[in-house]
């Protein structure tokens, strides 16, 4: 047993020598290779693609009344009667108020007394009775008179000055006028205009007459129609912007003035590349944008993009694609320049 044991035990050490020196490294196990393969990215792609894109942006702003009138007399006195409400709708030339009319009367007294002795001289001076001097003294206190009676009566018979909505009454009948605030306040509705601040770059590009879309959180789903009224012929030194009067019919009064409103204005229409916006990547540390671009061999390159604009979930691009290209829409996270990816 001894003798055999001390001829086994040699030989063992030798062949576990001679195998250890010559061993090589094993196959992968295809296990590991399957897991391998698992770690390359998978993505989603979209294919680049001719489309139209308004060249529109959004503004925010207020809407306003046309006009704005604050109906007062031309001096203190006594209001006499009221004869309308805030919300009531007026029209150009009816009464609102009247106010004591001593004075008036006073003068219309006067004007009938002048107009009486200028129709007696108008006789005796064609007659030749009194001289051209004195008869054109008596013709000048009549036209004074009748001055003074036409600016009383107006001033005591308050009309209003347009058609409108009356949005302020500060007094009552019987108050004592006392040139402080108006009595009314009357604002023309129809139409109604809306003043936007356009950025100096799109100066030449907006035109009196341009259509523009208007909606109001106040009046939610329904877009208005107005139209540029007039261009502000100045640039605001400060925010670089010119203002652009909007003004809309609102024929049905339903827009008021103080509601909040979105003005968009569409400047023109591009026939550009459209891509998702999900397939923009910003470049760390800088202002570049940039798109992973799908090769034949299944790798990715990085491209850097010029944008244009951004409108729903698509971006204008335009410059860095053409038509047909395919772009990672969705996967960037472990995506670097020459990345095998998988569909």
């Amino acid at each position: 047993m001894k003798r055999a044991l001390m001829l086994f035990v040699p030989a063992a050490l030798a062949v576990i020598a001679v195998y250890g020196c010559g061993q090589r490294k094993p196959a992968q196990d295809p296990m590991m290779m399957m897991a391998q393969g698992d770690q390359i990215p998978k993505v989603e792609t979209y294919t680049a693609s001719y489309k139209d894109v308004p060249q529109e942006d959004t503004y925010s702003s207020t809407v306003q009344a046309y006009a704005v009138n604050n109906v007062v007399p031309q001096s203190g006195n006594r209001i006499k009667k009221v004869y309308v409400e805030v919300g009531d709708f007026v029209g150009k030339g009816q009464i609102l108020a009247e106010m004591d009319a001593s004075g008036l009367t006073q003068s219309a007294l006067k004007l009938a007394n002048d107009s009486t002795e200028l129709a007696r001289l108008r006789g005796l001076f064609q007659a030749g009775g009194i001289s051209q001097s004195d008869f054109e003294a008596v013709e000048l206190a009549y036209k004074v008179s009748k001055a003074s009676y036409d600016n009383l009566l107006e001033n005591t018979v308050l009309r209003a000055p347009m058609g409108g909505v009356i949005t302020a009454r500060n007094y009552d009948s019987g108050d004592m006028y006392a040139m402080a605030s108006p009595i009314y306040v009357v604002q023309q509705i129809t139409p109604v205009k809306i003043l936007v601040g356009i950025s100096e770059t799109d100066y030449t590009r907006v035109k009196k007459g341009d259509v523009v879309a208007i909606t109001a959180d106040a009046i939610p789903g329904r877009t208005f129609e107005g139209k540029v009224n007039r261009l502000y012929p100045t640039i605001d030194p400060a925010t670089h912007t010119f203002t652009a009067e909007i003004l809309v019919t609102n024929a049905d009064r339903v827009l008021r003035p103080g509601m909040y409103a979105r003005v968009t204005v569409t400047f023109a229409t591009n026939h550009s590349i459209v891509i998702p916006d999900s397939a923009v990547v910003k470049q760390q540390g800088s202002g570049q944008r940039s798109v992973y671009l799908l090769q034949p061999d299944n790798t990715v390159k990085s491209v850097v993009v010029t944008l244009g604009r951004h409108f729903g979930q698509e971006y204008e691009i335009l410059d860095g694609l053409k038509e047909g290209d395919i772009v990672v829409t969705k996967g960037h996270s472990a995506l670097r320049d020459g990345s095998q990816v998988t569909l």
